[in-house]
């Protein structure tokens, strides 16, 4: 084998090539992720049958239906009904040391940019994780990094982070203050909604519901936070393979080091087409095409056609 010589360009490509057959790789940490998500998957749609079942027991549809009636009769003064895919979902069947009934409550919401944790104020890194992990195939074929808050883990905000965060949202179509949003964060969105009646916010509003259904809420809640939790484990353990990978490439010498160790992983690389794919690479080196690029360069009473000639040669000369 030739004793090519490692560049910053061919360590690149190996770290690429090499990363991409780890993220498809299937380990544990990938699986486990991939089921969580198809737990979340059922559970949403059985536990949002379950809250519309709770939110008509309080705005009965044929009170929805009536309110409607009277809105289209006397307008404004009787637009009282609105949809909704968030609720605060409350039981009163605890007590507290005392013995006295204590409310239990908290914020359960659909969307996909919903909370993970029952505060609707709480900060959106954990709900964009989720909305990126969830649909992160998507988001890779629209050229976007769906696992940057999870390879950012621990890190302070930085300009990196916050260019493919916003990309990934605004491919998902997350609205800013507007939860509603379009595309594919709508399309997700649009099968959570219930009849609500008030024009007040959702917090002003405790939906009951009984403690069996509260606590198959709070499951769901928890399943959609696994999501999270297991992307980001198998996140962390590709991110700790490539960090062992970048230590080698950068040691490695010879391009024939990087073919080995792709070799030894599993992963066919085919020098000649490393090479072939070079955008500049040691092939410009060749004397014939050397000479002919230096002959282009002196020739300065070329024709426009001449000139695009010479460059396609010397182009095609370089592939072979």
């Amino acid at each position: 084998m030739s004793k090519i010589r490692m560049n910053t360009e061919y360590r690149n490509k190996f770290y690429n090539r090499i990363k991409d057959v780890f993220e498809k790789e299937e380990t544990q940490e990938q699986q486990a992720f991939l089921q969580a998500r198809e737990t979340f998957n059922h559970s949403q749609n059985l536990t949002f049958d379950l809250a519309k079942q709770v939110v008509e027991r309080s705005y009965p549809k044929e009170d929805v239906d009536t309110l409607r009636v009277f809105k289209k009769k006397y307008g404004d003064p009787c637009d009282v009904v609105a949809k909704d895919k968030c609720f605060y979902f409350s039981h009163n069947e605890d007590t507290d040391e005392d013995g006295d009934t204590k409310e239990t409550k908290s914020h359960f919401d659909f969307g996909l940019f919903g909370n993970l944790n029952g505060n609707e104020y709480s900060g959106q890194e954990d709900t964009e994780h989720f909305a990126h992990a969830y649909f992160r195939e998507e988001l890779k074929e629209k050229g976007c990094n769906p696992d940057i808050i999870a390879q950012q883990q621990g890190k302070d905000s930085n300009p990196h982070k916050t260019k493919h965060v916003d990309m990934c949202n605004k491919a998902l179509g997350k609205n800013g203050s507007n939860d509603d949003g379009i595309g594919m964060t709508k399309d997700f969105n649009d099968s959570f909604y219930a009849d609500v009646i008030g024009t007040s916010y959702c917090r002003s509003r405790a939906i009951a519901c009984t403690k069996d259904e509260y606590e198959v809420f709070e499951h769901w809640r928890m399943a959609k936070a696994k999501v999270v939790s297991t992307h980001q484990t198998w996140i962390n353990s590709i991110m700790k393979q490539c960090d062992q990978l970048k230590i080698g490439l950068k040691a490695y010498r010879y391009l024939s080091e990087g073919i080995e160790l792709a070799s030894e992983l599993g992963i066919k690389v085919d020098e000649a087409e490393l090479i072939k794919t070079n955008s500049t690479g040691l092939t410009i080196y060749n004397p014939t095409n050397l000479a002919n690029m230096i002959k282009g360069m002196k020739n300065k009473e070329q024709t426009r056609e001449q000139k695009i000639y010479e460059r396609m040669k010397y182009e095609k000369e370089s592939v072979n």
